[in-house]
């Protein structure tokens, strides 16, 4: 069994208002371009975003530091036992973790000692699959990338409930991942990139029970 986060020592969320589902992104190969396009779109207010970019270690600062001159919301390298804030976007960190959520008894970030999925760490597949324990469920997107990391944690997050999206062809630089996605039927919807932001915000609504004044219960 996992600590209970609430008395770990570490940040703590400090959300403002009640909120709908979190946001989980998967993406590798083309995905940071495509990452810069969507998450800019987001608002300061935006719900709890997750995201794992296939990265090698020494490259996620500037990242982190690149998406922050575009964002309106404040983006993050996640932290272990780091509660969640409305308005954050977290990054995976690059390394020897896969970037986790668990429940316990709020949802809290866990950074978990793992071998490879899929050659990668951190993985997409780690992050969905712990996300598709969550109720509710997430949104999640799977972008352009190499491979089929993600797709299975795409359709377990579908079959939770929650509402999934992978990009689409034409917009993808390499239609792995989320062509994986689609030949699983993991997909509720085919989306280009130009579209997959609002799709995401939309359906994460803002009136769901997950986000609390304290963090996400």
């Amino acid at each position: 069994m996992l600590p209970d986060p609430s008395s770990a020592n570490g940040p703590t969320g400090n959300t403002r208002n009640s909120g709908g589902r979190i946001i989980v992104i998967g993406a590798s190969t083309g995905g940071v371009e495509a990452l810069y396009t969507l998450l800019s779109e987001f608002p300061s207010d935006c719900p709890p975003t997750f995201v794992v970019q296939h990265m090698r270690p020494g490259f996620v600062e500037g990242f982190v530091a690149g998406l922050n001159r575009v964002c309106a919301a404040d983006v993050v390298q996640a932290q272990d036992r780091q509660l969640l804030r409305q308005g954050q976007i977290y990054i995976a960190p690059a390394g020897n973790m896969h970037l986790c959520l668990a429940a316990t008894p709020v949802v809290s970030i866990r950074l978990t000692e793992a071998p490879p999925v899929h050659g990668h760490r951190p993985a997409v597949d780690p992050l969905f699959l712990s996300a598709a324990q969550l109720r509710p469920a997430p949104v999640a997107a799977l972008l352009t990338g190499m491979g089929r990391d993600g797709a299975e944690g795409l359709l377990q997050i579908r079959r939770a409930g929650g509402h999934t999206i992978a990009q689409d062809q034409a917009s993808s630089v390499v239609y792995g991942m989320p062509g994986a996605a689609r030949e699983l039927g993991a997909a509720h919807q085919i989306l280009p990139l130009s579209a997959i932001a609002a799709a995401l915000l939309r359906l994460s609504g803002q009136t769901g029970p997950h986000i609390s004044n304290r963090g996400i219960s």
